[in-house]
């Protein structure tokens, strides 16, 4: 078994000066989640919170984005073992994507099961190929997804296909996914498709990016009310940042669509 670390941070600057972070899934040949997998993301993400992009793009090498996890982590373990593994992947994985003051994109270029599309669930859009599919098929094993997918595709797709496809455990499509809310888009080149989209969301409002998706986040903790009650001021804040002065200058001097932002 190869020694190489399972995973990779690659980073890039925009035109415009903008740093996009880019976590690559590498490990052949089918980028089995195991305990080396799940740590070296917990490590690159560990090193991304202390140093946030401003976009970060997720994605695979190889013929799949992921067959899964690597059923040989599961034997033997108790049930006390279990509840901390999990707790451990919403603290180290889960958690700290979605805490990123940044957006977070997924790439699905193929096959993408069970942790893998759990992880992609996390994130804030996810573009696929058209030959990609997805499935949370813990059920072979009879487990069932623990990695926040269920909740997180009936928040996208809705409680009854949630249900749909985790306890049938098949798989389905891209298109299908477009269809029910769960991908955002199907790029026949998905890779350079997620990469130009990265581009664009860092080149963008930073802390107006992460205004949104602390708001959306107390939607989903406590629903409209406690979003409503956070928002005055989580976005009045923004009008403390260079971003939204200079925004606002640009518009009036320039019209929309010309302001260039710095992420301050």
């Amino acid at each position: 078994m190869s020694t190489a670390k399972p995973t990779r941070i690659d980073e890039s600057t925009t035109a415009r000066g903008a740093r996009v972070a880019t976590l690559v899934i590498n490990q052949p040949p089918l980028n089995l989640f195991d305990a080396a997998m799940l740590n070296s993301i917990a490590a690159d993400l560990a090193t991304l919170t202390a140093d946030p992009p401003r976009a970060l793009l997720l994605r695979a090498e190889g013929r799949v984005v992921s067959g899964g996890v690597d059923v040989h982590d599961f034997a033997g373990v108790t049930p006390d073992q279990g509840r901390q593994l999990w707790q451990r992947l919403f603290d180290q994985i889960v958690d700290p994507i979605e805490a990123l003051p940044c957006p977070v994109v997924f790439a699905a270029h193929a096959l993408t099961l069970t942790a893998a599309f759990e992880i992609a669930l996390a994130c804030d859009l996810i573009l696929a190929a058209p030959e990609a599919k997805f499935g949370l098929v813990e059920i072979v094993v009879g487990l069932t997804p623990s990695m926040g997918g269920p909740q997180r595709l009936a928040e996208r797709a809705g409680s009854g296909r949630a249900r749909e496809l985790v306890l049938t455990g098949d798989l389905y499509d891209a298109a299908t996914m477009r269809e029910w809310g769960v991908v955002n888009a199907i790029h026949e080149d998905v890779g350079a498709a997620a990469a130009a989209l990265a581009q664009r969301l860092a080149d963008g409002p930073t802390r107006a990016h992460d205004a949104t998706k602390r708001i959306i986040a107390a939607w989903r903790s406590g629903g409209v009310s406690h979003a409503d009650s956070i928002t005055p001021t989580v976005s009045g804040a923004l009008f403390g940042t260079d971003d939204l002065r200079g925004g606002v200058a640009s518009f009036l001097q320039d019209g929309p669509g010309k302001a260039r932002y710095s992420g301050t």
